[in-house]
């Protein structure tokens, strides 16, 4: 009898532990999706920091630390990815049916490829950084202007030039008029970027009021 009660004892520890560990990590999966949601309107910058109030704590740090406009990261970051921190390049098709591998490496909110990654967290040495996580991502995309700004002196409010360079890399940044699909993009930034410009001047002085973190 007493070695049934021991081992009823431990079994119903072992499923309370189970259960409050499998509760935890669904909570922690609940808030981090809740954080990680697309803004409802990721046409207004003003939108999406009145939804997001942390992500204009984050993208004013990048300015701060790396000299990056905040219209410049953010977009990126909607051209990239739309705000999808679980964003991937669709799958090549074989015979256009069959699903196959990635056309690249690109996840989350910057579509950072692998090797850019890596660098970036080696040079910053932010060794846990995500890129599913919006801090993380706009703080690359702080790191990767500058970087472009040294290597091929494109200032770091040229959102046109910045993004082509994003987009074609450093090394065939030089190649981009031939790529009319590129320059399309990087039009297609530059209007953008303009335009969250444009809305934050509307709402910058209200947000800087704001002394609270979470919201």
């Amino acid at each position: 009898m007493e070695k049934n009660y021991e081992l009823n004892s431990y079994i119903n520890y072992e499923v309370i532990h189970f259960l409050k560990t499998k509760f935890f990590f669904l909570i922690i999966f609940i808030l981090f999706a809740a954080c990680s949601s697309v803004p409802k309107n990721t046409k207004n910058s003003c939108a999406i920091f009145e939804e997001r109030y942390l992500w204009y704590k984050h993208t004013k740090a990048v300015e701060k630390k790396w000299g990056v406009p905040i219209y410049i990261q953010l977009a990126f970051i909607k051209k990239e990815s739309d705000f999808n921190f679980l964003a991937k390049p669709e799958r090549i098709k074989l015979f256009k049916v069959i699903p196959y591998k990635r056309k690249s490496s690109s996840f989350g909110y910057s579509q950072a490829i692998d090797s850019s990654w890596k660098l970036y967290k080696r040079e910053t040495g932010n060794k846990l950084a995500t890129r599913a996580r919006f801090k993380d991502s706009v703080d690359f995309i702080g790191f990767y202007v500058s970087k472009t700004h040294k290597i091929l002196k494109i200032p770091k409010n040229d959102a046109y030039r910045q993004y082509l360079a994003y987009y074609k890399g450093w090394g065939d940044y030089k190649n981009y008029a031939k790529d009319k699909k590129a320059i399309i993009y990087a039009k297609s930034v530059k209007d953008t970027a303009s335009k969250y410009r444009k809305q934050l001047t509307l709402c910058k002085d209200k947000l800087n009021r704001k002394k609270y973190i979470i919201y």
